[in-house]
């Protein structure tokens, strides 16, 4: 398992495909926060916070991690490597769990120099240091949670097709549908039992719970459930090819 996931972590880097992923997830960021005029703009806003960064993130994330994803199986079924790969004394779980690693080695990655965010606002607060301590790790908390649930979404729809395309629109459209599908849903229905149950499936309800700066139990929970849901369902699809 640690060579397949060496592995994938040096074919990331050994294209261009990690390199990219993380500048165009930096730069975009960097532009609304920083450079761009308007709310967003942290200068702009008047307040020492950070969260243009965790409103613009999980958009971004949306089409990043699809792209990072989407070669996990994909690309094996198509160069005909797969099968190789499933002859290796390794269960099916342990191969979904070393790509899926790798796929959130690099996005934690893209998320590190975003502390540099953070730590500018501190220095440029008046009074220094004048920031949400709890709120923004909160949210950090919350945004690396979201971006492992996509990516186990995006791991899932890479093992269903051999084409890179279509394996990036599934896990984009999907990972769309469980951050604000069920949130559009939910409220579509008044106030009660019914709406609150739908809008509790869904990821923003969790992820926005995380970014009060409260670790609540019950977000861990289906953070946790989700993820691991979405690997189960990508292992037991390869066991089905072993047959």
């Amino acid at each position: 398992m640690y060579s397949l996931f060496i592995k994938e972590i040096k074919s990331f880097f050994n294209s261009l495909a990690g390199y990219i992923v993380i500048i165009i997830f930096l730069l975009v960021n960097s532009l609304f926060m920083w450079v761009f005029e308007g709310p967003l703009n942290v200068a702009d806003g008047g307040y020492a916070t950070i969260d243009t960064l965790f409103f613009i993130a999980p958009w971004v994330f949306l089409m990043l991690i699809p792209a990072v994803t989407m070669r996990s199986f994909a690309e094996e079924k198509r160069s005909g490597t797969l099968d190789l790969l499933l002859t290796r004394p390794l269960t099916s779980f342990r191969i979904v769990s070393a790509k899926y690693l790798a796929s959130l080695v690099l996005i934690i990655l893209a998320l590190l120099p975003t502390l540099v965010y953070y730590f500018t606002v501190i220095a440029l607060g008046s009074p220094q240091g004048n920031i949400d301590h709890g709120g923004t790790w909160g949210s950090y908390a919350g945004l690396v949670m979201l971006a492992c649930a996509y990516a186990a979404i995006g791991i899932f729809c890479s093992s269903l097709t051999d084409n890179l395309v279509i394996s990036f629109m599934l896990a984009a459209v999907l990972s769309l549908f469980f951050c604000y599908g069920f949130q559009q849903i939910g409220t579509m229905f008044q106030a009660g039992s019914a709406g609150s149950i739908i809008l509790s499936l869904g990821i923003t309800d969790h992820y926005d719970s995380m970014s009060r700066g409260v670790i609540d139990t019950r977000d861990l929970v289906y953070f946790v459930s989700l993820i691991t849901i979405f690997l189960l369902m990508t292992s037991t699809k390869l066991d089905y090819k072993k047959r």
